[in-house]
This record gives C-alpha cells, structure tokens and sequence, in this order.
C-alpha cells in the first residue's frame, strides 16, 4: 500500500499519480487533500508520514506546488528518509543508496510524464543493501535519536 497526499496546489497531480499507479498495480491510500481551498501541507505530510511510520503503507508520496515543504516536513519524523527528487536519476539513487520511504516532488516544476517517471523509478528501484549504504543509513539513525 502507498501512501500518498497533497496540498491544494497539486490535487489535479495526485489524482493522476493515482490513476497511474492503479494501472501499474499500486494500491494507494489517498489522505487528501482534494480540493483547491488553501491548506497546511505539513497536516498532509504528517498523514503520509504516520501511515509510513506505523507499517500501514509500505512507502509515501507527497505533492506540494515544489515539493521542498512537503519534504521538510516529512523528513521531521522519526524514520522517515523523505527524498525530494525532480528528476529519475535521483529517484533511482535515493532508493539504492539511502533507502527512501518517502517522495516528494514539485507539481509546479515538473510535468505529468516525468511525475509519473520519477514514482515509477522510486517505487520499483529496491534499496541495494551495501554495507557502506546501511552503515550511513544507521548514522542517519543516530543522528535522529541523539535529538531527542
């Protein structure tokens, strides 16, 4: 199950994230927001972020109009590696090297065919497991309980 969320400047994309995904064969739970009226896009964020935190849904995909806040906010909890990406190539990395369970992308700055790109890389690229990998991912870890 993916998680997925947006705010009010990016419903149109989720929406057809969503009706992609279908067709690839992704279940999506769909936590909003669905329509044009102003939101908070750190409340959708933390929807995502809950259900990818609680085992709920395996991965999370977050829009906002440049996918730098919904990124920030994501990357505030705990366990969540939130990768902002623009482009396939860091999709396809973010997966590999640090293991990501959250994507972020921009729907004011990349178009419909390069969105639906990046989230198929993002979902189908498996994390490569490299010791050296682990290790920095375990640092990222430490780093997030020393903050406490």
């Amino acid at each position: 199950m993916i998680a997925i969320a947006c705010d009010h400047a990016a419903v149109r994309l989720k929406n057809e994230i969503t009706a992609y995904l279908a067709k690839l064969g992704f279940a999506c739970r769909d936590f909003g927001c669905d329509g044009k009226a102003s939101v908070d896009y750190p409340d959708y964020a933390a929807a995502v972020c809950q259900a990818v935190q609680s085992g709920e849904c395996e991965k999370g995909i977050l829009i906002c109009g440049t996918g730098i806040g919904m990124s920030m906010a994501a990357n505030k909890f705990k366990g969540i590696r939130c990768a902002h990406c623009a482009d396939s190539l860091s999709a396809s990395l973010t997966r590999l090297h640090n293991d990501a369970n959250v994507l972020a992308i921009g729907a004011r700055v990349i178009g419909d065919e390069l969105a639906f790109e990046i989230v198929r890389t993002f979902l189908q690229t498996p994390f490569s497991g490299d010791e050296r990998h682990v290790r920095r991912i375990n640092k990222i870890s430490a780093i997030e309980e020393a903050q406490k």
